[in-house]
């Protein structure tokens, strides 16, 4: 049996191979919170764009929640390196197409993997478009998220779009306990589901035994 890739030592030994050199980074977020401690660690050693791609999230007052505390938490948070911004489509009809028939599937399956996809392959078409060294995402920090299947996404899509991905496991080394501690800081908002309507109807059965 192989032995399980350490994806945090993967980027470690990235950054300690850029010497004094600070690429530029395309990184997907899924929000603020999971953003906060990756965007305090990566901002030491790239220079980011932060690439807000999500229409899985519902409903749209949702999302616009998000995208306004994602902005306000780069204009607070300090960095080594700056920060940009750069908003994605919200084209949910895209999501609903691609996941149609996986509606049923628990959070954590095949329907989270194609969302997974689906946004990174956004992410790597606008590193392309910026001619950025790295793409990356936030989404590894949660212990929801399965990191292996992200990170075999990313390299899949890094060899299609000539965009290095950035290898990553960031609730590694106390990450995801940092980004708590973070959003307390700033008065982040915390949503209590994933984002889209199929993780909200999971999260209000199991709270109350009703659906949305």
């Amino acid at each position: 049996m192989a032995n399980k890739r350490n994806y945090q030592k993967e980027l470690e030994k990235t950054i300690a191979s850029q010497k004094d050199f600070a690429p530029s980074l395309l990184l997907h977020s899924c929000c603020a919170p999971c953003s906060s401690y990756v965007l305090e660690y990566l901002s030491q050693y790239f220079r980011i764009t932060l690439f807000y791609y999500n229409p899985n999230i519902y409903p749209p007052s949702e999302y616009d929640k998000r995208v306004e505390e994602q902005q306000r938490l780069i204009r607070e948070l300090p960095a080594r390196y700056p920060i940009s911004f750069c908003q994605g489509v919200y084209d949910c009809d895209r999501f609903y197409d691609l996941t149609r028939g996986m509606e049923n599937i628990p959070e954590g399956g095949e329907r989270c993997f194609v969302c997974y996809e689906m946004r990174l392959r956004e992410a790597a078409k606008k590193a392309q478009e910026l001619q950025c060294d790295y793409f990356t995402t936030t989404l590894s920090i949660s212990p929801l998220k399965n990191a292996e299947k992200l990170n075999e996404i990313g390299e899949k899509l890094a060899l299609e779009y000539g965009v290095p991905y950035l290898n990553s496991d960031f609730k590694k080394k106390g990450g995801y306990q940092r980004s708590i501690e973070l959003s307390r800081v700033y008065g982040l908002y915390r949503q209590d589901y994933c984002g889209c309507v199929f993780s909200a109807q999971e999260r209000r059965q199991k709270s109350t035994g009703c659906e949305l």
